[in-house]
């Protein structure tokens, strides 16, 4: 029996996911610092509301409010042994609104990374981080989730170890990287890489979110679609513009038409799974909705028209749209790739 979400994308040209949990929730009196988890047992009914204004603007497709919801997170909370209770209380908020909207609404299982490095950079065992995974994964479950959505991975120990926790589930798995660091994500890894990883898994969909706005997550997806098979269901979730720092508070400076904008070439880059991260408001995912609506599909952008529409993407971007995925093709003017090995001798290869 095929999955909400396939039954979906087997309908529809496009399918809408939602905007930025952590952000609208600071907008409704979440402190910086505070744990969003956490609500869904103190305040559910603020948790409720924001899924309802996201369905209401047009969603397709809501995440719970589950990013941080591994026991390595919930531990900066004292809330570790709280991971079934948590996760689960995040999808049945999401999966009651989702069944009174009258409408086909998938519930996606949000896993976010969980903050820790793994081996062999850092000390997290991989088999202890996919412990990990598989625990929150039962509990969004056992909530109701339709689909796993692992998002703003950036390294491939940790988002092979989600994957992997998340099938002892049974449930399809959505997987997007962050590739907010001149093209790659923070740990390096290119899209081609996570285009290799998608069929390596059989991953339901996989793609990009958050970063450093629109343009930058445009090229990403075209980068993307290059490298991926021709069926690969592709994924775009940018933040609503660029943050800045204002009064105290992180803001985004994108309007609904820039997002409806950045929706359509989202579109034309490839992506079928189009929604918001970061700032993203119930308003701009109605501005997005309307646009796909009325959009006439184009050819594959390319950075000059991305830069045109959206502002402007990095040197690595651009050099992987060229086709060039070292590290030295895409570096600033005057910077050096050397890496110092604290003695002498040939420099490592880049990976």
């Amino acid at each position: 029996m095929a999955d909400r979400l396939s039954t979906l994308l087997e309908r529809r040209r496009w399918v809408l996911a939602d905007g930025a949990t952590g952000t609208n929730l600071f907008g409704m009196g979440l402190l910086s610092g505070d744990a969003p988890e956490l609500w869904n047992t103190d305040h559910p009914e603020r948790i409720s509301a924001l899924h309802r204004g996201f369905i209401e603007a047009g969603a397709d497709i809501v995440l719970t409010n589950s990013f941080g919801g591994t026991r390595y997170r919930l531990k900066l909370h004292h809330a570790e042994g709280r991971v079934r209770e948590l996760n689960a209380a995040a999808a049945r908020i999401a999966r009651a609104e989702a069944d009174a909207s009258g409408r086909e609404v998938v519930v996606a299982g949000s896993i976010g990374p969980t903050g820790e490095i793994l081996e062999p950079l850092g000390p997290l065992p991989v088999a202890a981080a996919r412990e990990a995974f598989a625990e929150q994964a039962a509990a969004l479950a056992e909530g109701g989730a339709d689909v796993l959505w692992i998002e703003t991975m950036s390294s491939r120990e940790e988002l092979e170890a989600a994957i992997e926790g998340g099938r002892t589930t049974g449930l399809p798995v959505v997987s997007t990287m962050s590739f907010d660091t001149n093209g790659r994500t923070m740990m390096s890894l290119t899209p081609s890489e996570l285009a290799a990883i998608h069929r390596r898994h059989g991953l339901l969909a996989c793609g990009s979110n958050c970063g450093v706005g629109p343009s930058e997550l445009v090229a990403s997806i075209v980068n993307l679609a290059t490298a991926a098979e021709a069926s690969a269901v592709l994924v775009a979730k940018s933040n609503c513009g660029i943050p800045q720092y204002v009064d105290g508070a992180i803001h985004y400076d994108g309007t609904p038409d820039l997002m409806g904008t950045y929706a359509c070439l989202a579109f034309d880059a490839g992506a079928r799974i189009i929604g918001g991260c970061c700032g993203t408001t119930p308003a701009h995912l109605h501005a997005m909705r309307c646009a796909l609506e009325r959009h006439t599909p184009g050819a594959r952008p390319d950075a000059e028209l991305i830069e045109s529409r959206l502002g402007t993407i990095s040197n690595g971007a651009r050099a992987q749209l060229r086709g060039l995925l070292d590290r030295a093709s895409g570096a600033s003017p005057n910077a050096t790739t050397r890496r110092s090995t604290g003695r002498r001798g040939p420099r490592p290869p880049d990976a």
